[in-house]
């Protein structure tokens, strides 16, 4: 695969998931990145041991890095950073608020030595406001955001079962450093990003927010039905297996109930004739819908359905997921040995992702030292205009 941002320097002093989230992808792409760990490392990398001995979130988000393993509370390894940053062109942090200001990092003060450095400060809640002095983590930028309270069923609410809010700072974060590159070749000039965990997801919360603001309507915990959509949801098949289905226009919903229900009568009755009658008597609809579906096999419900013109799919476990026909695999070599993961989305000009290998802990802070120590080489003082490979510090064995 094309490395298009091969010759970028990334420095990431990061932990967790969402700024390695933003650095893994500027590595796929070809970017340098060398990643600051403490010298215990990342706490990621001990968030389990499911993956042959090593945690499923470091090995999925490092790929592709250089782990340097620096005490920034010691005078000299600041000195490493501050050599490593001179020759860069982004530095990504995700320590808690004010930590990397008070180490004398702090985004402003470097893109005052760095006018052409790109910075991206990632944090739970910005860099003002009452809570931005807070640590924050996925679920409680969740609960925040209010993403739980829609999430769940008539029970009580749930957290998301991924963690969307680090994974969506991430992407912003992404984007925005991509940007900032492009606007660079452009002017010459960096830029400074901010992303937090609560905007990243409170930008995602547009629609139950707008649907609050402007007409008081409460978005419904709806298990896995559509809050604001029905029918949208999941039913049992007589072969016990669920199958999920949407109905998101009138044409579609003419064609459910002639061609699926085989109830033309039900296209305009009272009740049911748009989506908003359809939500305000989604019960006896879904026991129209349901008893329809107790007939059928999930085999023959899917063929209806594509019959009918509607979209649908299965509600699948983990092992459906595993094994399932459209996930594509790319092997990435690992301290623990080779593994298979989940490809990244983006395929460009059709060529398949082929991802470096994840770091073990500080292997690459020998020949790093040596590489940026102060006085060691004249360093380019502006930021990406000296750059070394990840094949000239030595990689993984």
């Amino acid at each position: 695969m094309k490395q298009m941002l091969e010759g970028i320097t990334v420095v990431a002093v990061e932990q967790a998931v969402a700024a390695p989230y933003a650095s893994s992808r500027l590595a796929d792409a070809g970017a340098r990145v060398i990643k600051v760990e403490r010298p215990e490392g990342d706490f990621a990398r001990n968030y389990d041991k499911l993956v042959k001995g090593q945690s499923a979130y470091f090995v999925w988000l490092n790929r592709g890095k250089e782990s340097v393993c620096l005490d920034l509370t010691l005078e000299d390894d600041r000195a490493v950073l501050d050599s490593i940053i001179a020759s860069a062109d982004v530095f990504i942090q995700n320590l808690k608020p004010g930590s990397i200001g008070k180490l004398g990092f702090g985004s402003g003060e470097l893109r005052r030595r760095f006018p052409r450095l790109i910075t991206c400060d990632i944090s739970g809640f910005g860099d003002g406001g009452v809570l931005s002095h807070l640590k924050a983590y996925d679920l409680i930028v969740q609960a925040e955001t209010g993403l739980c309270a829609i999430t769940g069923n008539a029970q009580g609410p749930a957290r998301v079962g991924v963690s969307v809010c680090d994974i969506s700072a991430g992407m912003t974060a992404h984007a925005a450093i991509l940007q900032a590159l492009y606007h660079r070749e452009r002017t010459g000039e960096g830029a400074s990003v901010q992303v937090s965990l609560f905007d990243a997801i409170a930008d995602w919360m547009n629609v139950p927010v707008l649907q609050y603001d402007y007409s008081d309507y409460q978005t419904v915990r709806a298990g896995v039905n559509h809050p604001s959509l029905a029918p949208y949801g999941a039913y049992r098949c007589s072969d016990g297996k669920d199958v999920i289905f949407s109905v998101q226009n009138d044409r579609e919903w003419v064609n459910f109930c002639t061609k699926f229900l085989k109830q033309p009568e039900l296209v305009r009755a009272p009740g049911f004739a748009d989506n908003m009658e359809r939500l305000g008597n989604r019960p006896p609809l879904d026991e129209i819908i349901k008893s329809r579906f107790s007939d059928l096999s999930s085999d023959k419900a899917m063929q209806e359905l594509e019959a009918a013109g509607l979209a649908y799919g299965r509600l699948n476990e983990m092992m459906d997921v595993s094994q399932h026909p459209h996930v594509r695999r790319v092997t990435v070599n690992t301290p623990g040995g080779d593994i298979n993961l989940i490809a990244p989305a983006a395929i460009v000009n059709s060529e398949p992702a082929s991802l470096r290998q994840v770091p073990r802990l500080g292997a690459h802070t020998a020949a790093i030292r040596e590489e940026f120590a102060p006085g060691a080489r004249k360093h380019a003082a502006s930021g990406g205009l000296a750059h070394s490979g990840l094949e000239s510090s030595g990689i993984l064995p």
